[in-house]
């Protein structure tokens, strides 16, 4: 893009940047473009700027219109996931005796399924992540690291990254740009099915159950959130499993009470890791699980965001299953896909590790974790290869091609980071929303999108972890 040219040439004047910074900085805290700081309980009184980029990142308009596309096709591809018990059982066989967390996770599937669940509403909200690959064999090519059936985070106070970088275009006199930075509003989509669910709850005093963290740098996102929820007429409360556990209650006709609140939805913001369970809050999941109340995401679909789900599908013949008769829907989903092997404890898994360890920087080891910092890169990825051997804990991992990110430059606006201009690597989440009632599915959408930048040199990824910003795209 040729006028954003401009926007190079006044990175590499200091005296600039730090005025253009200084506006970022005041209109992101007029704005409502906040953060909550590390642990204090107080939260007026431990507030910044949310992690940003000074500019918004260029993107290709074909690029980011193809992610948008291929969206609906992963939400319903997620959904059939979680309605083939046996696809699910099959493809996590390994996985289970080799990761207790999953397995902790399966055991409450396989109850459910024993039981029969008990809400007929399935209310999924995903995000799924991209980066634009440039290998040589891949170049410009839109490719997906993960998606995020539980961990979709990123969606509230992001939606005034584009006002914010709007003001900035305008402040280095590039207006004619501003038309180029699309909005996001992934807080109104992701309350409408937060809404329409609630409806089809049809019990209009029953609330939303945000279920978080006692400590969160996200706190703002979901106040938003829940705003825009009371200027609906919903109501929604916050509180984490130990809270579930001590003040849970399922009625007569497995209604779920908490504190004697009925909840209609609970929305899952907490227990994607290992860390954020004790006993008391496995108790709490199975309770809630068992209940009426829509779960977002319900346990089925959660496992079917596991790193190995992700590996089965790239297989040939297995999205074929889920959409048999649509070849254009196959191909613009697997059109996604980069490499992903097998490591179980078979010939197949035997040539990944040896390939990945005789040529570590090729590849990206992965756990069955969501929520961006996990993975192992270079000599880490077959230091842990060396180190499992051929046993049974190698399946709890996935083996994954490298993406070589396209590298743009930016500045990054973090109380961390230097204030200069760098190489950046972006990430591309779009959001998307769907519901279902029974068998049919009653809504299925696209709800917004969120970038994620980080310096270049970067392995690891996760705002909340200090390794990424929040940032937008200029589309070009």
């Amino acid at each position: 893009m040729k006028a954003y040219r401009t926007l190079y040439e006044l990175m590499d004047n200091p005296e600039k940047l730090q005025l253009l910074a200084k506006e970022a900085k005041v209109f992101s805290l007029l704005n409502g473009l906040l953060h909550r700081t590390e642990d204090s309980p107080e939260v007026g009184s431990m507030v910044t700027y949310a992690p940003i980029t000074l500019f918004p990142t260029p993107v290709a308009r074909a690029v980011f219109e193809q992610a948008l596309a291929v969206q609906p096709h992963y939400n319903l591809l997620v959904d059939k996931i979680s309605q083939d018990a046996a696809f699910l059982e099959e493809a996590l066989a390994s996985t289970v005796q080799a990761d207790d967390f999953t397995a902790r996770l399966f055991n409450i599937h396989k109850q459910m399924l024993t039981e029969g669940r008990a809400s007929p509403i399935v209310l999924g909200i995903n995000r799924s992540d991209y980066m634009l690959d440039e290998s040589e064999d891949q170049r410009g090519l839109l490719k997906q690291i993960e998606i995020n059936t539980f961990a979709a985070g990123g969606f509230g106070v992001t939606d005034v990254i584009p006002s914010m970088h709007r003001h900035m275009l305008r402040l280095t006199g590039l207006e004619a740009l501003r038309s180029s930075v699309p909005d996001s509003n992934s807080t109104v989509q992701l309350a409408s099915a937060l809404h329409r669910a609630w409806e089809l709850y049809a019990r209009p005093q029953a609330a939303i159950l945000f279920l978080v963290e006692d400590l969160e740098n996200i706190y703002f996102s979901h106040h938003m959130l829940i705003n825009e929820l009371r200027e609906r007429g919903i109501s929604s409360v916050r509180n984490n499993f130990e809270f579930v556990y001590k003040m849970g209650r399922l009625s007569s006709d497995n209604r779920l009470f908490v504190d004697g609140q009925e909840v209609a939805l609970v929305f899952f913001r907490d227990g994607y890791l290992p860390c954020h369970y004790t006993e008391e809050s496995w108790e709490a999941r199975l309770l809630m699980e068992r209940s009426l109340a829509i779960k977002c995401p319900d346990i089925a679909t959660h496992l079917a965001g596991t790193k190995k789900v992700q590996q089965v599908l790239a297989q040939p013949g297995v999205l074929e299953r889920f959409f048999p008769d649509q070849p254009q829907v196959v191909q613009q989903i697997r059109d996604t896909f980069v490499g992903l092997y097998t490591l179980d404890q078979c010939p197949e898994g035997d040539r990944a590790a040896a390939m990945a360890i005789d040529s570590p920087d090729r590849f990206v080891l992965k756990p069955q974790r969501e929520g961006g910092g996990h993975n192992f890169f270079n000599a880490d990825l077959a230091r842990v290869l060396e180190e499992v051997g051929g046993g049974i804990g190698r399946a709890s991992y996935i083996l994954m091609d490298r993406i070589r990110p396209k590298v743009e430059r930016n500045v990054l606006l973090r109380k961390d980071v230097a204030l200069e201009p760098c190489g950046v690597a972006f990430e591309l989440g779009i959001f998307g929303a769907y519901i279902r009632k029974e068998r049919d599915m009653v809504l299925n959408v696209v709800a917004g999108h969120v970038m994620r930048t980080k310096g270049a040199e970067q392995c690891q990824g996760g705002v909340n972890r200090g390794m990424s910003v929040y940032d937008n795209l200029i589309l070009c």
